[in-house]
């Protein structure tokens, strides 16, 4: 998610309380949010959600949370993916009764659904939509 991490440092950066919305017509709109809890190797979480309306109600079109760590260079790792409009919401990365779990074949999934939406944001010109306008928090 290079477009997505192009666009944090633009927005100064990762931080608590980060909340960043792109318009950029005719895409649904982007935001990108720092999450209040860390993801389950307890790194910084970022959500990323397109969202869009549909009988008065917000649905993520999808949402996709990453812990954002930093060895090596600055990535996302992807662990959560939703989809409101077909009711799928899927964790490859958890932590449940104290234990870290994986599922290797559905991060492999998010990684190449990540990819490819990674992809489009930048195709769409994302990071080009992207103004101080867009900061909300």
């Amino acid at each position: 998610m290079k477009t997505v991490l192009e666009i944090i440092r633009k927005a100064g950066g990762w931080h608590p309380g980060l909340y960043l919305k792109i318009t950029n017509e005719p895409y649904m709109a982007l935001v990108i949010e720092a999450v209040d809890e860390s993801g389950p190797c307890g790194l910084p979480a970022v959500s990323v959600t397109h969202y869009s309306e549909w009988n008065g109600d917000l649905m993520r079109d999808p949402e996709m949370c990453f812990e954002l760590g930093f060895a090596g260079d600055a990535h996302l790792n992807p662990f959560y993916w939703r989809n409101d409009f077909v009711g799928v919401e899927q964790w490859s990365r958890f932590i449940r009764d104290g234990n870290y779990c994986f599922h290797p074949q559905l991060h492999e999934q998010h990684e190449s659904f990540a990819k490819h939406w990674d992809k489009n944001l930048a195709a769409q010109r994302f990071v080009e939509a992207f103004t101080d306008k867009c900061i909300l928090g």
